[in-house]
């Protein structure tokens, strides 16, 4: 007798996308459903990020579901941008309000994934010993949440804590008096290090590239602001959904070599003081294609970054010249620069000059300076879009490695699917709108794009579905096209796979509106899944 599945699907993950993967599929569907996280709950990436000053760069009201009406009504958050405790205490919410625990089972890591041909399931291994059988699976895994393994030797050898910031302990370390080090100045060292600062004896920041950074503009939540914005949650999101970001920034109308320099710089002066991305996208429509445009906002960016900084040298090192502003992902700072400035923080360019190896004392440079330290913190970055699904052991149809397939770069149509690896959806995957988009909402779009496709399988007396080969490479056409139309391509980060010694250089995401992106998911569908095939 042929085996009988232990449950319909299989959802891997248990953060934005996994929750609401869980509630669509069993409270909605009613399908039977297993859901594995590698953590001890529910969270995802606002369980593992909890490093001091970790908070969201998108505002609370739009970082936030809107599948739920009543949810949204009920729950009111308490600053314009959320902090790590407060995200983490809304998704504990969601998965009360709905009963979403009952079916995870948490602290289970997934090790194997192997398609069945025959019997047309996956089996689906843990690092419990146990194998699920399942028609399904709808991975959930996250796009930062396997992080970059260390360049350097010697890590162990360290004599003191070595702290990570994407795994940051539940017990918060005493760092009064410790001589800190720190190696990263990304998005999460951008926010932990002002603090850090303020706890450490004394703070020693390593870093490789500087990254352009705007305040975030943080304040308590404004009550009348929240019940406009509660009394049209329907509005508010639409407007979200169409914008650029999947935040409704006011569009702008104008080019910047267009005005005169004033006008350019009260308008840059606008968007500095408003706070988030509105620098970016309030201010002119050419700032991500044309590479002279976007040098007047990054000089005028660098110009703050001189004001703010007192020693001349310092600030220069914290001015970035080797990418085009929102290149990278635009890290929101709160006092990163001003930290520069107290006595008890020294920056050292390690660029020149690179971190040979940690050694029991601290940390030794190429040309052999040691810094001796107490304590070590990495924010060094994560195996953005690929990492969490290549080290889950994926074989799909005869055979075929998901790392052999994605070897040369990942492949997929829509973000969705990939070839030879049917029945399995990868939520927000690479090649998906997600990165330029409020995460929340990319979200369930992707997930509600997987659940029609999983319904329309079901309703159709199908076994499989997965995308057709010259519909997956048109996708990458297209995805390359619209990448190569803009700056991004010119940074090395990891929207392009570039923050990866050795992994390949290629276009991670789809660069584009995420309302462009609905439509062409929306024309897929209306065209009986044009692109994918079943059996």
């Amino acid at each position: 007798m042929a085996e009988q599945p232990d449950c319909d699907v299989v959802v891997i993950g248990a953060g934005f996308s996994g929750l609401y993967a869980m509630h669509e599929l069993r409270n909605r569907m009613g399908l039977r459903v297993i859901g594995l996280e590698a953590a001890p709950d529910v969270g995802g990436t606002w369980y593992w990020n909890r490093y001091p000053g970790a908070r969201c760069d998108i505002e609370s009201i739009h970082y936030s579901y809107s599948f739920d009406e009543q949810l949204q009504q009920d729950w009111t958050w308490s600053e314009r941008y959320s902090a790590q405790p407060e995200i983490l205490a809304y998704l504990n919410h969601v998965a009360d309000r709905f009963d979403l625990r009952r079916d995870y089972r948490f602290g289970v890591k997934v090790v194997s994934m192997e398609w069945d041909d025959d019997a047309r399931h996956w089996r689906v291994g843990t690092d419990r010993g146990h194998e699920i059988l399942t028609r399904f699976v709808v991975a959930g895994t996250g796009n930062v949440s396997i992080p970059k393994e260390p360049e350097f030797n010697g890590l162990e050898s360290f004599n003191g804590p070595v702290y990570a910031t994407h795994a940051w302990p539940h017990t918060e370390p005493d760092l009064a008096g410790k001589r800190v080090g720190i190696i990263g100045t990304g998005a999460s060292g951008i926010q932990a290090i002002p603090k850090l600062a303020e706890r450490a004896g004394h703070l020693t920041v390593f870093q490789r590239t500087p990254n352009f950074a705007t305040p975030l503009r943080n304040r308590p939540s404004d009550p009348e602001e929240v019940a406009r914005t509660k009394a049209n949650y329907p509005g508010v999101r639409a407007a979200a959904r169409d914008s650029f970001l999947g935040v409704p920034y006011r569009r702008p109308e104008h080019l910047a070599l267009e005005v005169d320099p004033e006008h350019r710089r009260a308008t840059y002066d606008r968007g500095w003081q408003t706070g988030g991305f509105a620098i970016l996208m309030e201010s002119y429509r050419d700032l991500l294609v044309d590479e002279k445009a976007n040098d007047t906002v990054a000089e005028f960016t660098r110009e703050r970054i001189r004001e703010r900084v007192a020693d001349p040298a310092v600030a220069e090192m914290l001015c970035p010249d080797d990418h085009p502003l929102g290149t990278k992902r635009l890290p929101m700072e709160t006092d990163y620069y001003e930290t520069y400035n107290r006595d008890n923080v020294t920056l050292v360019n390690v660029k020149p000059n690179q971190v040979e190896a940690v050694t029991p004392t601290g940390l030794r440079l190429a040309d052999g300076t040691e810094y001796d330290l107490d304590v070590l913190v990495l924010a060094t970055g994560f195996d953005a879009f690929t990492g969490a699904l290549t080290r889950m052991g994926v074989v799909g149809r005869e055979g075929q490695k998901l790392n052999d397939v994605w070897a040369a770069g990942p492949v997929s149509y829509l973000g969705l699917m990939t070839h030879g690896f049917p029945n399995l959806f990868t939520i927000t995957g690479p090649g998906a709108a997600v990165a330029l988009y409020n995460n929340p909402l990319a979200i369930e779009d992707h997930v509600d794009l997987a659940t029609k496709a999983l319904q329309y399988v079901l309703d159709h007396g199908h076994r499989t579905m997965e995308p057709d080969a010259q519909a997956q490479a048109q996708w990458r056409e297209e995805l390359n096209e619209r990448a190569h139309a803009t700056l991004f391509p010119r940074a090395a980060s990891w929207y392009m796979g570039a923050n990866i010694p050795g992994k390949p250089r290629v276009v991670m995401m789809y660069v584009g509106a995420a309302a462009e992106y609905r439509a062409t998911c929306a024309e897929v569908v209306e065209n009986d899944w044009r692109g994918f095939r079943f059996d």
